[in-house]
């Protein structure tokens, strides 16, 4: 145990009873179970001294502001101009600011040091931090460069890294007029003091095996990005496995897919998903059909998916127009199972997963406890809403 963590639970545990602090301070002990349910709640009083219970709030705010938000710009960072193939703009980075009054603060005017909570809950305002980022664009055949533009306010979380109150001590929480036993984990717009509820939903790119509204097995998984959200489906159909996604007009053969992807090989199809006879025996439809169609090559699979795909509106303008097969290949890489990461059109990562899905599907229609629980808390996840 860490002498900061030790140090952090002896401090939780001052006034606690003095056996079982001895116990939790003791190394090996960290590790063994609780076993009655006498010692279970004498552990909560030390539990909401160290974590609380708005901890994940703060963490997750936290996050947010040092390293999702620059992830979702860089994901996003490109804007450009169809009717202007010249013009781009391109947000290099971004931060938010120290809070500050909208009504007097910009640039090149006044700004309140003390600008806190309590003058918001006063004045009927949002606390909030100015959005503030670098822009590259073109002017005419120039390239500009623009720093620390203000783009828009994001609200700040009492208590946040970011939050006037952070670090605080009492006297100086009490001269802003803040309770000092508030856990802040709020915010407080147009004077109001709201907080975010947290929603249980399935978890994210993961693949989970369950029953569809007609009551058949199905293999699904939410693929989520910074760039992008999609669901994959692979559904059974008359004994054929097909893959079903929103890019596709109509269900795709799985083993054109992963032929699609680089797999040409019957056995090596078989061997990613099993090698055992009940994997093989189920494989064996979908296998016929994709030779009854005549599919046998990756060009051949490309070209059967390109027909298959929704038309939809084209991405940068500057771009050199492309085939149809390399269109199908980029939208293979990067929009089906976006999640799965493609570097340099190496098919492998998502090859395993696609297999993977169709190894659990089967395994569950054999056998249908290896199916998914949607009750178990393994398969979910918490987010703020």
């Amino acid at each position: 145990m860490s002498e900061a963590l030790r140090a952090q639970a002896e401090s939780a545990l001052h006034g606690q009873d003095e056996e079982l602090r001895a116990a939790l301070l003791s190394g090996p002990a960290l590790e063994a179970p609780v076993n009655t349910v006498a010692d279970k709640w004498k552990l909560l009083p030390a539990f909401l001294k160290v974590r609380g219970l708005i901890h994940q709030h703060l963490d997750s705010y936290n996050h947010l502001m040092g390293i999702e938000m620059q992830q979702i710009v860089k994901a996003n960072e490109l804007v450009t101009c169809e009717s202007d193939p010249n013009f781009y703009l391109r947000f290099l980075d971004v931060s938010i600011g120290e809070p500050s009054d909208q009504e007097f603060h910009s640039e090149r005017t006044w700004q309140s040091d003390h600008f806190t909570p309590q003058e918001c809950r006063l004045r009927d305002i949002t606390y909030s931090a100015p959005i503030k980022v670098d822009v590259e664009y073109t002017v005419g055949t120039q390239r500009k460069l623009r720093r620390g533009l203000v783009v828009g306010r994001m609200p700040v979380m009492l208590r946040s890294a970011k939050c006037m109150l952070h670090g605080r001590n009492e006297a100086e929480l009490a001269a802003m007029g803040e309770c000092p036993v508030d856990p802040g984990g709020y915010f407080v717009v147009k004077g109001q003091e709201k907080v975010i509820l947290i929603q249980e939903q399935l978890s994210k790119n993961r693949i989970i095996v369950d029953r569809d509204a007609k009551g058949n097995i199905h293999s699904a998984v939410t693929s989520s990005t910074h760039e992008r959200k999609s669901k994959t489906h692979i559904i059974s159909k008359h004994g054929l496995f097909a893959v079903r996604h929103n890019t596709f007009g109509d269900d795709i053969p799985v083993v054109i897919l992963l032929k699609a992807m680089g797999v040409t090989s019957d056995q090596e199809v078989i061997q990613l998903v099993g090698s055992e006879p009940r994997f093989a025996q189920a494989m064996a439809a979908s296998m016929q059909d994709c030779h009854k169609l005549g599919i046998f090559t990756q060009g051949k699979a490309l070209e059967y998916i390109s027909k298959k795909i929704r038309a939809g509106p084209r991405g940068d303008a500057r771009a050199p127009r492309r085939s149809r097969l390399e269109e199908t290949r980029e939208l293979l890489a990067h929009v089906l199972l976006a999640h799965v990461e493609v570097v340099e059109y190496n098919f492998w990562p998502k090859i395993v997963f696609v297999a993977q899905m169709l190894r659990r599907m089967i395994s569950a229609q054999n056998d249908p406890a290896c199916m998914d629980d949607m009750d178990y808390y393994g398969n979910k996840r918490y987010r703020d809403v």
